[in-house]
């Protein structure tokens, strides 16, 4: 094991909107906001769904392929370099957008995390 699913993150123009509709849908609350990101989770120490802002959203029109799906998993792990190499190894590529961001062999965007201290160390 590399790392452990901690949010799938949802692009979205309006994250607190969405986040409020998932939260009353799920029963769960909102355990962590910022401007630009909110988690919907069980609890504070628990993984959930996460919705980032996206300004120039267009939502999804599936299964019109011009218009996919646009969420990315979020994968923490306890050390971010050993896990670069190994989701490399995986046949993971690197994407541009940033420092531990891939794509995974059929080209979806993930994320490795720090695991968060609230979290048990991976087994």
């Amino acid at each position: 094991m590399i790392g452990r699913l901690h949010h799938l993150v949802i692009d979205c123009p309006d994250p607190d909107r969405l986040a409020a509709f998932y939260a009353s849908l799920l029963g769960q609350r909102i355990t962590y906001r910022s401007p630009d990101f909110v988690v919907v989770a069980p609890a504070e120490d628990t993984s959930g769904l996460a919705f980032q802002l996206a300004p120039d959203h267009q939502p999804p029109d599936w299964p019109d392929p011009r218009r996919p799906q646009q969420m990315h998993l979020d994968v923490m792990v306890d050390d971010l370099e050993d896990a670069d190499a190994a989701v490399l190894a995986l046949g993971a590529r690197r994407l541009p957008a940033g420092d531990h961001v891939y794509a995974d062999p059929a080209g979806h965007p993930f994320c490795l995390i720090p695991r968060p201290p609230w979290a048990p160390a991976l087994e």
